[in-house]
């Protein structure tokens, strides 16, 4: 399939969305990177932390080149280190900038590369999604909102981090809320 690189045989092959843009939107290479991610991080004010034993339920960031929106995104993503370690998965919503898309798609593959290492699609999620989504990698080929967030996930909650990539196109707001909720308050 366009977009999907194989690793493993068998039963043990896992398919991996390769980065689509790193190289562009931020450094392909690891260290460099991770380094102006930390930077970034480093540089961040968030506007104030939660009490003790709550988080966020979402979180509103740019997704463009890093040296365009890199600082704002990294003032979103501070406020939610606190939770590194509690935080198991996310759901990534993203615009579909590149494909038509009627609804919401979410990927087939297991993972999505990063320079920093690949991030786990949660297939439970994934599952509970259904039917309000499409299964349809097409969308995700070259789609850039979602990659983007990933090495700030990546270095501000856990490697071990599991993401429910989902891609919004022509979607009334009440199916993306509903969605939302499914996944959210379902404990699956």
């Amino acid at each position: 399939r366009a977009g999907e690189a194989v690793t493993g045989c068998g039963a043990d092959a896992v398919r991996v969305r390769p980065a689509a843009v790193a190289g562009r939107f931020y450094p392909a290479d690891p260290a460099a990177l991770a380094a102006l991610v930390d930077g970034l991080l480093s540089n961040a004010r968030p506007a104030r932390t939660a009490r003790p034993g709550t988080w966020p339920v979402a979180l509103i960031a740019p997704h463009a080149g890093y040296r365009y929106s890199g600082a704002v995104t990294a003032t979103a993503y501070a406020a939610v280190r606190q939770w590194a370690g509690e935080v198991s998965g996310v759901v990534i919503l993203g615009p579909a900038h590149f494909a038509p898309l009627q609804g919401m798609a979410v990927p087939s593959v297991d993972a999505f590369a990063t320079p920093l290492g690949p991030v786990a699609v949660d297939r439970e999620a994934r599952s509970r999604a259904l039917p309000a989504v499409v299964v349809d990698d097409e969308p995700h080929a070259y789609e850039h909102a979602i990659e983007t967030q990933l090495p700030f996930l990546l270095r501000c909650l856990r490697p071990g981090i599991r993401v429910l990539p989902v891609l919004v196109g022509a979607a009334p707001p009440a199916a993306v809320a509903a969605l939302l909720s499914t996944v959210a308050c379902d404990p699956g």
